[in-house]
């Protein structure tokens, strides 16, 4: 199992009140949640790969002591993570099993064990307690995506993304495929989730709820702080 995390975008919406990358923000315990999520893929015997870009240094830094892989994505600014995903191409591995994640995401322990152990092609993480407020939406039937998108009506919202998936080696050939196709008709304003959902009808995307426990993106303060507070219990 190997994993890639983006994290070199800016984080516009929080950098009004936060002057370094959201995901190397201190989560309580002295640790910054970059270094608690890489300890924790760690443990359960994951090769890390990490995508940077904004204040890339910083990162260096604060995973000095950790056995990391860093790619730069240089047009941060003007991309999104697909390109993130396209400057690690060469580090994609199509006879493995991947978990692919925003750096800014916390989860609880079990709900990685629960998404490593999914059997499917293609998990995605989703929390199906929350279609009022959030970030990305999904319709789904039968635990599958059918619908997706920030703007998607409440009324067919049946949950909201999480930020991480796993896809498995029968549909990696697939992913990289497809995420080369994009970035050749000059799809760099994307996300990388879009790989999954462009072809969600002929390769089935399976929903995996993360109730009962506790995760948090961070995209604004008040975000941050509901970490904060729960690490610190």
């Amino acid at each position: 199992m190997k994993a890639v995390l983006m994290a070199a975008g800016v984080g516009s919406r929080i950098s009004r009140e936060v002057k370094k990358p959201k995901s190397l923000l201190d989560i309580g315990n002295g640790e910054v949640l970059l270094r608690y999520t890489v300890k924790l893929l760690k443990r359960h015997g994951i090769d890390v790969t990490i995508v940077v870009g904004y204040q890339k240094e910083l990162f260096y830094e604060a995973l000095k002591d950790l056995d990391v892989t860093f790619v730069v994505n240089p047009f941060y600014r003007v991309s999104n993570s697909i390109a993130s995903l396209w400057f690690a191409r060469d580090l994609l591995d199509t006879g493995e099993d991947y978990l692919f994640g925003n750096a800014d995401v916390f989860l609880e322990e079990e709900i990685l064990e629960r998404i490593l152990a999914s059997g499917e092609d293609i998990t995605m993480l989703a929390d199906y307690r929350k279609i009022e407020t959030g970030d990305y939406f999904f319709h789904c039937e039968n635990g599958l995506v059918r619908k997706y998108g920030k703007e998607l009506p409440v009324s067919e919202r049946t949950c909201e993304y999480v930020g991480f998936a796993k896809v498995g080696r029968n549909y990696m050939p697939h992913f990289v495929e497809v995420m080369k196709e994009m970035v050749d008709t000059e799809q760099y304003s994307t996300w990388w989730e879009t790989i999954l959902y462009s072809h969600c009808d002929e390769f089935p995307i399976h929903t995996l709820d993360v109730a009962p426990y506790f995760w948090s993106e961070i995209d604004y303060i008040e975000d941050y702080e509901r970490i904060v507070d729960y690490v610190k219990g």
